[in-house]
């Protein structure tokens, strides 16, 4: 019995550290940098006056709940639970004024393997329109009781920012449960989804992921179709964990900025992953207007303060109106901002460092704002 209960904390541990970096009480990272009482204040000022909005997260992980049809694996992780109330109270400490939450649209098809988090089944029939469906209503939920407040357009950004009540962007990670149905894009914007990350572990109709196998191919003849309605209705597209070609076709085809919400640039001279994008791309990204989401995963750092790094590091490859706040709250890799708490400490020391506050505010938001404008505009074009 003994052995058989240390077999099962292992595999759950290894599911932990594979998909999100849960709280069952890690030593928090260590911050690295202290501010002042007037530096702090200066963060606070700057946080009150301009919206901090997260551009990727899966706040209390709600795609989890109910969850069907999962790897043993998976369904261990699952059985953890959500805990957004918890999230939620953390967003409105630290002065987040809104965030993207996710759904995990291949979530029931992943599985740990050696190397990393992948897809291990296919989809049986119906069955990712349902998942869909079941994640849609958990997420729609959270407003419904007031958790949250539902963000259809920037402006309810605005209307949250500094009421207590965070805003919640309803967003979904992988495209899998269009299953080749291009309408179903008209659907989920009804039904309150106003992001879409195409691909997540698992190449599906629409195109190819970074980690995967044909990394070398692009959008399928169905993904340019789904990029171009999208353009029409006024749906933002992110390209994270697509391979680059699929990126690059995305750029191809889209009429607006394309986004990279969470990830960081290769730099060979520091550190490479198979999760970072190229120079190349990065810059591509922001020549057509996009942004790229500062991500803290702990790949290549371990304090908040090399986090700072990495968003400095952005904003000399990018420039100041092309990077914005990634976090993956909640289903991150060994996170070195943990927690929405800590939000004040990183506009704080990005201040300290001598940044100008609209530069800041750019970062904490504004890019995320200006594209999300500039995207939904297009919902009128013809």
């Amino acid at each position: 019995m003994i052995k058989r209960r240390k077999l099962l904390w292992g595999a759950l541990g290894l599911g932990v550290a594979a998909f999100g970096y849960l709280k069952m009480k890690p030593t928090p990272p260590e911050v690295g940098f202290t501010l002042t009482e007037d530096e702090m204040a200066a963060a606070l000022a700057l946080m009150a006056q301009s919206p901090i909005i997260d551009a990727h997260a899966h706040p209390g992980r709600t795609f989890v709940r109910d969850a069907e049809n999962l790897n043993w694996k998976l369904r261990l992780y699952a059985l953890m639970g959500t805990f957004e109330d918890k999230t939620v109270s953390d967003m409105r400490e630290g002065g987040i004024s809104a965030a993207v939450f996710n759904g995990v649209a291949d979530f029931q098809l992943l599985s740990l393997t050696d190397t990393g988090l992948s897809a291990t089944r296919e989809f049986k029939t119906g069955e990712a329109w349902a998942s869909y469906q079941r994640q849609i209503a958990n997420l729609r939920a959270l407003g419904d009781k007031g958790l949250v407040k539902p963000c259809m357009n920037p402006d309810d950004i605005l209307a949250a920012h500094g009421t207590g009540t965070p805003g919640a962007i309803l967003a979904m990670e992988g495209t899998d449960f269009l299953e080749n149905d291009v309408s179903r894009l008209a659907q989920i914007h009804a039904d309150g989804v106003r992001m879409v990350t195409l691909i997540h572990y698992h190449d599906n109709s629409v195109g190819h992921q970074m980690t995967g196998i044909e990394t070398a191919k692009g959008l399928t003849d169905f993904g340019r179709e789904v990029v171009v309605a999208a353009d029409n209705l006024g749906l933002m597209l992110d390209a994270s964990h697509a391979s680059e070609k699929t990126a690059f076709d995305m750029l191809e085809v889209a009429r607006q900025p394309i986004v990279l919400s969470h990830t960081h640039v290769n730099d060979p001279a520091h550190v490479t992953h198979p999760r970072f994008v190229s120079r190349e791309l990065a810059q591509a990204i922001a020549a057509q207007g996009g942004y790229i989401g500062a991500w803290p995963a702990g790949i290549g750092i371990t304090t908040l303060s090399e986090f700072v790094d990495r968003i400095e590091w952005l904003i000399d490859v990018m420039g100041p109106d092309h990077v914005a706040l990634g976090s993956d709250m909640d289903a991150n890799y060994k996170p070195v901002l943990e927690t929405y708490r800590k939000m004040p400490l990183v506009i704080g020391a990005l201040l300290k460092r001598g940044h100008a506050p609209d530069v800041v505010k750019k970062m904490a938001g504004g890019n995320f704002l200006r594209v999300w404008r500039e995207t939904a505009s297009l919902s009128n074009s013809q």
